[in-house]
């Protein structure tokens, strides 16, 4: 069986008084393609955001392991992880979130090369280098010295993945990465995705585009109220869903 990038195990997250996630397990692969859906406020994003450690759980724990990094992380509420195992980390996880977080007073690829230089120490004729070529990868090589106000929605997108993607991750995280584009510049971001699925990426995807899900998942998982409630290959799960709560969630988003 294929190797563990990703494992989490009996995760809590609460804000307050509002317990969102309510004991998460979940497994990752090398290689493998995982779409997770659910209404808002099921925890899909904070799952996220705590697999990064850009939220602290509360309770559980989070395996991490490939060639270059193995670290597990068991939280209690009371410690937190030294800030240099987090920032190494975030090093192996790259992460695209639902808005784009580029800077607006620099071009595509000084915001593509601005981790390369504070995370990696990377000299500067290295690092604008490597994020000229991944803007290129992404389609985007003739827009290297735009500012984020002279590229589209989908473009601005394109450039986020693309910093993630500098950072030679072991992972890619994508938190609904295409519901603030207006509609016919979803389909570009999509294809990028397609496109790192078939070159063999991990990727760990919070979506509600059903095709994308169908095409490109190995595996679904259905969250509700905090919890995994259905998991499993990700067409079997789609054409014949077999917990109530995934019905009823389907047929709502599926005509």
């Amino acid at each position: 069986m294929t190797e563990q990038i990703l494992r989490i195990e009996n995760l809590h997250k609460s804000f307050g008084d509002l317990e969102v996630l309510k004991g998460v397990d979940l497994v990752v692969r090398k290689g493998e393609v995982v779409v997770v859906i659910g209404r808002s406020g099921s925890g899909k994003s904070t799952m996220l955001r705590c697999i990064n450690l850009l939220e602290m759980p509360n309770q559980g724990l989070i395996h991490f392991r490939d060639e270059r990094f193995d670290r597990e992380f068991a939280f209690d509420g009371r410690h937190r992880p030294k800030a240099s195992d987090m920032q190494q980390l975030r090093t192996h996880i790259g992460m695209v979130f639902q808005h784009f977080n580029l800077w607006p007073h620099l071009t595509a690829r000084d915001n593509v090369s601005l981790a390369l230089r504070r995370v990696l120490k990377m000299p500067v004729k290295e690092a604008d280098a490597r994020a000229a070529q991944q803007l290129e990868r992404i389609g985007l090589a003739d827009k290297v010295n735009a500012y984020p106000s002279m590229l589209s929605g989908g473009q601005q997108q394109r450039v986020a993945i693309a910093r993630a993607l500098a950072l030679d991750p072991a992972i890619m995280l994508f938190d609904e990465a295409t519901s603030a584009l207006d509609p016919e510049l979803v389909a570009g971001v999509l294809e990028e995705m397609r496109r790192l699925a078939n070159e063999g990426m991990t990727m760990l995807v919070v979506t509600h585009e059903m095709g994308f899900a169908r095409e490109v998942g190995d595996r679904l998982v259905f969250m509700n109220r905090g919890v995994i409630v259905e998991e499993g290959p990700a067409r079997d799960i789609i054409n014949a869903p077999q917990h109530p709560e995934t019905q009823e969630f389907l047929r709502s988003i599926i005509h």
